[in-house]
């Protein structure tokens, strides 16, 4: 499964949300169950419209609030339910030489 810039349209990335310290909770938290990139802090942004992107592999289980946590070095995304803290999907990115502008930092 490919994730391309289209595919994360209802995907927002919020500064303001996504505080420094969540983002380090949200990587321990998947850092136990699957061995993430090392030498690298992900873009993670929320699933905000999950009906948006049901046509696309990737986020065909994804549920409002689900995190996607993307590292475009090691080109993966993974999508992450923080309520059932389970790894829900993991693909590898295919977006080019630049993160895409949904989600850019």
């Amino acid at each position: 499964s490919r994730l391309v810039e289209n595919q994360l349209q209802a995907v927002k990335q919020d500064p303001q949300k996504v505080a420094q310290e969540e983002v380090k909770a949200v990587v321990a938290k998947v850092g136990q169950l699957i061995v993430l990139p090392e030498g690298e802090e992900p873009v993670i942004a929320t699933v905000t419209d999950p009906d948006q992107l049901k046509d696309q592999l990737f986020f065909v289980n994804a549920k409002k609030g689900d995190r996607v946590l993307i590292y475009p070095n090691a080109k993966k995304a993974i999508l992450y339910d923080p309520v059932a803290n389970k790894i829900v999907e993991v693909a590898p990115l295919n977006i080019g030489n630049s993160a895409p502008a949904a989600v850019a930092p």
